[in-house]
């Protein structure tokens, strides 16, 4: 049975600022998985996520998400298409003048649900995130670095998106934190069938939770498969990135170089 592909690139091509970023990126994102894209500084993860999530255009190729081209999209199907979509940003980019409880009630104002239902659907995310009721009503900068993701993975999940994608989801945290926010990813994972796309440097505590590796690098995407698979490329960065730690524990067979021939086409 072919399992659904969520995620199309194709020949992405990206230009900032005159760089060349991305040069013929085309990978696959099959339904239910979880990919990692890792990188270098200055690989252009970040700017590869926002082109999925429909933040900013290539300039040159093609992006497809959940079936549709949000490059060729009306701005009111976008909108449609975004809240199909859950985000969680680096540094969780909560509101500060808004309660924990309104920040996640943001999205469900957003898409017109009565205030009501908005606050009910907003505490059951809480919860299920583990937020404790007393802590409904302060602002985030009461919270700790672990609270913040916690709530921003709540917000992301309040119209119960069919794609999340996640920033650096454990930047910022102390090594205790970031594992039990792992934990809490790879649960929501399972609760809800998620398909997911992350930028992670962490992969260290990601094995559980990635199913692929992306590795950017030299303007390329220079091999995708398995973390097993990963750690037998015999390619300079991924080398010297996931060191001797994964490549003497990790076994497995050679990947695809390509998002095209991962996804076995020709």
């Amino acid at each position: 049975m072919t399992v659904p592909i969520a995620i199309q690139l194709s020949h992405i091509h990206t230009v900032l600022g005159g760089r060349v970023i991305h040069d013929d990126i085309s990978l696959q994102v099959a339904t239910g998985e979880v990919l990692a894209l890792v990188g270098g500084s200055g690989s252009g993860k970040t700017t590869l996520l926002q082109h999925m999530i429909g933040l900013t255009e290539p300039a040159a190729g093609s992006v497809t998400v959940l079936g549709e081209r949000p490059g060729q999209m009306s701005f009111m199907r976008q909108r449609a298409l975004r809240r199909r979509l859950g985000v969680v940003f680096q540094f969780g980019a909560l509101f500060g003048s808004l309660s924990v409880l309104e920040n996640v009630m943001l999205p469900l104002k957003a898409a017109r649900m009565p205030a009501d239902v908005a606050s009910m659907v907003a505490r059951l995310k809480l919860d299920e995130v583990g937020i404790a009721s007393a802590d409904l009503h302060k602002p985030p900068s009461a919270l700790s670095g672990g609270m913040v993701k916690r709530v921003a993975l709540a917000r992301s999940l309040a119209l119960d998106p069919e794609l999340l994608f996640l920033d650096e989801p454990t930047s910022g945290l102390d090594p205790l934190s970031a594992q039990s926010f792992v934990d809490l990813i790879l649960e929501t994972r399972q609760r809800h069938q998620l398909t997911a796309v992350m930028v992670t440097h962490d992969l260290a505590r990601m094995r559980r939770l990635v199913d692929r590796v992306a590795v950017l690098a030299d303007r390329k995407l220079v091999a995708i498969g398995t973390l097993a698979q990963i750690c037998q490329v015999q390619h300079p960065f991924i080398q010297s990135y996931f060191g001797a730690e994964f490549a003497t524990t990790a076994g497995g067979n050679p990947p695809a170089t390509s998002g095209r021939d991962a996804a076995g086409e020709s």
